[in-house]
Parts: C-alpha cells; structure tokens; sequence
C-alpha cells in the first residue's frame, strides 16, 4: 500500500503510549477534512470516553456537523466484504500464492476471512479469487455464519476490486476491501473504520509511519526529507459506501485511471477519505520473513488459527 501525507497527523491508540491526553487536530492537504478527537480517561487510566466533531467538506458540496463518535452504529448485517485473494504473490517465491501458504497449520487468507465472519456487521463475504483455490475457502462455509460468494479477479487491483462490487448485495450500506495476505487484522480496528466510513463516507486504517523517509530523482540523489509526522502508511480494510465506490468507478473507467489502492478512487472524486489508525501487526505477509513474522506474532498472542 502507499503512504498518505497529512498536516499534524494524530496519534491514538488503545494505551496512554498513543492516545494524546488534549485534543488533536487533523488537515488534510490532499482533500479537505477536518476533524477533532476529544479522549477522556478513568483514574486507572483506560479510555472511557471518545467524542468527536467532524466537519466534512467536498467540493461542490459543504457540509458542518456535530457528531457524536459513540453514538455511530453500523448495522447489524449491513456490511459486505471484498476479500482480494486473486494475487499471484511473486516475491514469495512459492509455488502458490502467498494467501494460500500455510501459517501454523492454516491458509494465510482463512485467518481475514474468520475475523470478519464473527462479527455482526458483515453480512456477506465476496472472495476474488482464482477458481482453483475456491475449495479452500467454501470448507470454511459450514464453519462461518454469512453469505459466501466468489468472483473472478482481475488483471489489475482496481480490476479484482471491481469484480467483487458487482457481487455485492445492492442493500449493503458499506463495502469493506481486505486483503487477504493480511490475516492478523484485529477485528477491533475493523469496528474502527467501520465506523468512521459511515461517518465520512471513506476511511482506511493506517499507522503513522516510523522510518525517515527521503524523496530522490531519478539519478537517487536526494531531493528533500519529507516530515515524517505527516506520513501514513496505508493498510486495509478499506471502507467505502458503495454508492461513492460506483461513482468513482465511473470515473475511473471514463479517464482510464490507474489507482493503487481503493481510498484513492474516492480521492479522484475529491471527497474526503479518512484514516483510521490501526496497528502495527496488521502487516502483509509479502515475503518468507513477513511469514516468519506471522507466525512469532500470532505465537505472542491470544489469536488462535481458524480451525
């Protein structure tokens, strides 16, 4: 995924480590969206209240609101899943795709796939995939409580996301886009920017970048440090509401434009898109030592695989 740039990027999480004790305050440069986190705490020092004033603005259109972050609900089974498990995965070097590669005893994608069938939102689990591999995932159907369907990939991201749009239920009121090479999401996060998606419209979870990250030309001469508070790595879920994922396919289609993730179709219409901080472990098994990772992160943790 690609990075984002913000203006004084907040930073939040579940523990005083991240979460900021006063308010924080967000810009967008490359949309306009503003938003403000108000975070309250209990003397032992867990979270007990989070408020937020969102004002939202697109062009053509402007829009100010007091929201209240708790009293956003996504409804119970209204949120359909673009799992992508199409990809060939190239720098593994295996001979299947990475999704596919066993992690402690299980595909590497039934793990996602597991995560977003236990929770209430999702109602239907779309899997772009190859039709060689779609065994793998209905073994899982007797074991998991939503709709499963399955859709062709395409030649490109954007293309494998597109297939799986049209197998969406039209009464879904949000689109939710993993990749399944991600299996450690944790489904709170997921709660997160599902939440924020039906607010804004668009959200995306991301970290706030750690490493300093340098801009060179083409000879790898440096041109300038970019600010590194202002840097976001993007991850998924991605998390649009289906009408605005349709129009910016139009878009796209009519321009012949080329996206690397799915916020950024949205971005082509100018509406905002916002992000939803995450976690670290939320990493893409891309490599052998992101699989070794895996496996060290779910052996630290309470997450058991799919079974």
């Amino acid at each position: 995924m690609g990075l984002l740039l913000f203006n004084n990027a907040p930073t939040c999480s579940i523990s005083t480590q991240f979460f900021p004790s006063k308010s924080t305050h967000v810009t967008a440069n490359s949309f306009p969206s503003f938003s403000h986190f108000h975070v309250s705490f209990s003397s032992s020092g867990q979270k007990v209240g989070l408020r937020r004033r969102a004002r939202v603005r697109t062009y053509g259109i402007k829009c100010s609101a007091k929201v209240d972050y708790g009293s956003a609900v996504v409804n119970e089974k209204s949120v359909s899943v673009i799992l992508l498990a199409g990809g060939k995965g190239k720098r593994m070097g295996a001979s299947m795709p990475k999704q596919y590669l066993p992690l402690l005893g299980q595909p590497i994608a039934l793990y996602s796939l597991h995560t977003f069938s236990r929770m209430i939102e999702v109602k239907e689990i779309v899997v772009v995939c190859d039709p060689s591999y779609k065994d793998i995932f209905e073994e899982a159907i007797d074991k998991i409580n939503v709709d499963l369907k399955f859709t062709l990939p395409g030649k490109e991201r954007q293309d494998s996301v597109y297939s799986g749009l049209q197998a969406v239920d039209l009464n879904s009121e949000l689109v939710c886009i993993h990749d399944s090479a991600r299996p450690l999401v944790r489904s709170g996060d997921v709660e997160k920017v599902l939440k924020d998606g039906w607010l804004i419209g668009a959200a995306v979870l991301g970290v706030p970048v750690k490493a300093t990250i340098k801009e060179a030309n083409s000879d790898s001469y440096v041109v300038k440090t970019l600010d590194r508070k202002t840097l976001w790595e993007m991850q998924t879920p991605q998390v649009i509401k289906p009408e605005l994922l349709r129009k910016g396919f139009e878009l796209v289609h009519r321009e012949g434009l080329e996206v690397t993730d799915d916020v950024s179709i949205v971005e082509h219409l100018k509406h905002a898109v916002y992000v939803t901080e995450g976690c670290y472990t939320n990493i893409k098994v891309t490599t052998p030592d992101d699989l070794l990772l895996a496996e060290r992160i779910l052996n630290m943790s309470s997450v058991e695989p799919p079974k």
